[in-house]
């Protein structure tokens, strides 16, 4: 692992200093390091202290691939257990501006797995989707794609 230490500063004035290695993780923070752009702190202006050190104790477990698979994976699943969704949403963001493909398809999957058995109503509720069909609209669409609505 490599000795050189990156100070990442969050949009809320949170001070990260991590080992480039793990920095690395990071794409967006990569190219800054490889453009000679990580001599003072690199400021993430989208990303919260709470969200960044959450993505920095990811990174930091999988800064080294050549681990077991399936230690990955046990692992991963125990991080998103307990995040919340409001949380998982906020990551996914800024594994997304961050360039964190591992955790952003983590993510995903974890949001995509929370959602699959979820009625319309309730998928509505946490995507903030506002229902714009009339009552008599809705009856006619769950009459048509009935299969979409068991």
């Amino acid at each position: 692992m490599s000795s050189k230490k990156i100070v990442l500063t969050s949009s809320d004035d949170e001070c990260f200093e991590i080992d480039e290695a793990v920095a690395r993780k990071m794409q967006m923070v990569a190219h800054m390091i490889d453009d000679d752009c990580a001599d003072k702190a690199i400021r993430l202006q989208n990303v919260t202290g709470k969200i960044l050190a959450i993505i920095i104790e990811y990174c930091k477990k999988h800064v080294d691939d050549v681990e077991a698979k399936n230690e990955f994976v046990t692992w991963d699943a125990e991080f998103v257990k307990n995040i919340d969704m409001d949380t998982l949403f906020k990551l996914l963001d800024a594994a997304d501006y961050l360039i964190v493909i591992g955790l952003k398809n983590l993510i995903a999957q974890a949001i995509a797995d929370y959602t699959a058995d979820k009625t319309v109503n309730e998928i509505r509720e946490l995507f903030n989707i506002e229902n714009d069909y009339t009552p008599e609209e809705e009856e006619e669409l769950r009459k048509k794609n009935e299969w979409a609505f068991n």
